[in-house]
């Protein structure tokens, strides 16, 4: 490709290879992700925003966690179910329903095991929102929007909170509010849409 009117010039233009060198090199390709600003702050995972479209697996996440409480208790979530601020859920964007995450926080190290039942948030610079009872757990009520890294718990053995979580945890956890009474298909989404855009708001 041309570099006139552009300004630009290669900055090398031939590299000399030693006789008997091979032509291309045995090291794997590395891919690197830069942070835009250039500074040490936590990356914030790829989320392209389709609900239910991250599968279990090896999903990992750093971003900004934030909470709510008292003001959306017993308001429909958007998989239908009422949210209970003392039960341990998140909203994800993402993630289906009924995924257990792992949610950490950088701050202090705390670690508390959710349930995702909510879509969101959809505010610049968060990865989830959490329950009351959740965000106590680790200690972030007051703070604001705290650093976190979410994992998911796709496997009996691995830990969260230092305690290793097996199958069967696994599985109840997942299965808590498969029984909930869902609301008519149409005014639900309307609902789980006004409850995600007030948790929005600053």
């Amino acid at each position: 490709m041309s570099s006139s009117g552009t300004g630009l010039r290669p900055l090398v233009r031939g590299i000399s290879v030693p006789s008997g060198a091979p032509a291309r090199s045995s090291v794997a390709s590395v891919n690197y992700e830069l942070s835009s600003s250039g500074s040490d702050a936590p990356l914030e995972g790829i989320d392209d925003g389709i609900p239910g479209d991250r599968p279990p697996g090896e999903f990992f996440q750093r971003g900004g966690a934030s909470w709510y409480g008292i003001q959306f208790h017993q308001r429909r979530t958007a998989n239908g179910e009422r949210f209970d601020m003392s039960a341990f859920t998140a909203a994800h964007r993402t993630l289906p329903f009924g995924t257990p995450v792992c949610v950490r926080s950088l701050t202090n190290g705390r670690e508390v095991l959710v349930r995702v039942n909510d879509r969101g948030p959809f505010g610049p610079g968060r990865i989830i929102d959490l329950s009351r009872a959740a965000a106590e757990a680790i200690d972030m009520v007051g703070l604001g929007i705290k650093q976190v890294a979410i994992t998911v718990m796709d496997d009996s053995g691995m830990r969260c909170g230092g305690t290793p979580v097996d199958r069967a945890a696994l599985s109840a956890l997942a299965a808590t509010g498969d029984e909930a009474t869902p609301a008519p298909a149409s005014p639900a989404s309307r609902g789980a849409s006004k409850l995600a855009r007030a948790r929005s708001r600053p």
